[in-house]
């Protein structure tokens, strides 16, 4: 089976995020993980592991992250 490297698939994808309710559509993929491991890095408490929880989920690829259980 033929493996897609990284280099060959869309640098921009597009992805929902939604924290403390607030839905967000972001339209690059990459931009995402960046801001929500910056917020990540530099947040204590709650909105720390709210962060937490969605850069998680972006790591995984989903398209639509949230940091509700």
């Amino acid at each position: 089976m033929l493996k897609i490297s990284e280099l060959a698939m869309p640098k921009s994808r597009k992805v929902t995020t939604i924290r403390n309710g607030r839905r967000e559509v972001w339209t690059d993929y990459e931009e995402a993980k960046a801001y929500f491991l910056e917020m990540m890095m530099s947040t204590d408490g709650e909105e720390h592991e709210r962060a937490e929880c969605i850069y998680i989920q972006l790591t995984h690829g989903l398209d639509e992250c949230s940091d509700e259980d």
